[in-house]
């Protein structure tokens, strides 16, 4: 089956390109959602967003939260988000940059945050994303852990799991495991 409104597009950007226009780049679905997202972004003052491919590129970002409270006071953590085209229908994909002593971030910098899984909705937005990542240092979960040892600590002895943290996030050892300085 021809698929008429494809070619009409081809013949619409031949016809561009041969008046010597620069093609048009038709936005994806995911791509106006998301420019939505930014443009009611209302960001935690402890958060920050950055474009490290320009703004050109929406699709990929950081942001860096530098939390005010709890555990990880004082420590300075960044995130990869990657926005997939169908996005809202599939949830961004996260990634921590900063190696971090975290019951739900592992040491390769995978992320466990149930709206970013199972509880993805397409109504959840890039705003809920950030907020739950900043939820993540407020109140770690030894429930649902990625970091299964940092998990325990924090389950049994959270002294240790406060003082592990501190160690980590001054650059140390916790175990055997070495965390560059984040704070």
């Amino acid at each position: 089956m021809i698929k008429l409104f494809k070619v009409k597009e081809q013949q619409r950007e031949v016809a561009e390109n041969a008046k010597g226009k620069a093609p048009v780049k038709k936005q994806s679905a995911g791509e106006l959602r998301l420019q939505k997202d930014m443009s009611e972004l209302n960001l935690p003052k402890t958060c920050n967003i950055s474009f490290p491919n320009g703004k050109d590129d929406l699709m990929n970002f950081e942001i860096t939260i530098q939390p005010d409270e709890g555990y990880y006071t004082g420590g300075m953590f960044t995130f990869t988000i990657q926005v997939p085209l169908i996005y809202p229908h599939e949830a961004p994909k996260v990634k921590c940059k900063t190696k971090v002593y975290h019951p739900n971030i592992d040491l390769e910098g995978n992320v466990c945050l149930n709206i970013l899984r199972e509880d993805w909705k397409p109504v959840l937005n890039i705003n809920t994303i950030i907020y739950g990542l900043y939820h993540l240092f407020s109140q770690p979960d030894y429930e649902d852990p990625l970091n299964q040892e940092a998990a325990a600590v924090l389950r049994d002895n959270p002294d240790m799991f406060k003082s592990n943290v501190r160690r980590a996030m001054a650059g140390g050892y916790v175990g055997q495991t070495f965390f560059p300085r984040c704070a």
